[in-house]
């Protein structure tokens, strides 16, 4: 149930973001990949830090894959672009 949470957790973050068009991407499929895998990896690591776990679904675990998965689809769209000054430079 807990990886579950981690994964309903980076589909979220990703739903969230794609209404924030500034560097979106046209192709969703790239996004949605980070996002789930970033959601992933933080759950994992949320397991190591001993809030949350395989089976047993945690909020302090679902925080820190949605935010983690924001972060790291941020990261992805600053790669995509290729400006990180942002938009308007």
């Amino acid at each position: 149930m807990g990886i579950v949470l981690w994964l309903v957790s980076g589909a979220a973050a990703w739903a969230s973001a794609r209404i924030i068009p500034l560097s979106r991407p046209r192709g969703w499929i790239g996004e949605l990949a980070v996002s789930v895998l970033a959601a992933l990896v933080l759950g994992l690591l949320a397991t190591a830090l001993d809030f949350g776990g395989w089976r047993e679904p945690d909020w302090r675990a679902a925080l820190f894959a949605v935010f983690g998965a924001f972060t790291a689809i941020g990261a992805f769209r600053l790669t995509i672009s290729g400006n990180p000054g942002g938009p308007s430079s």
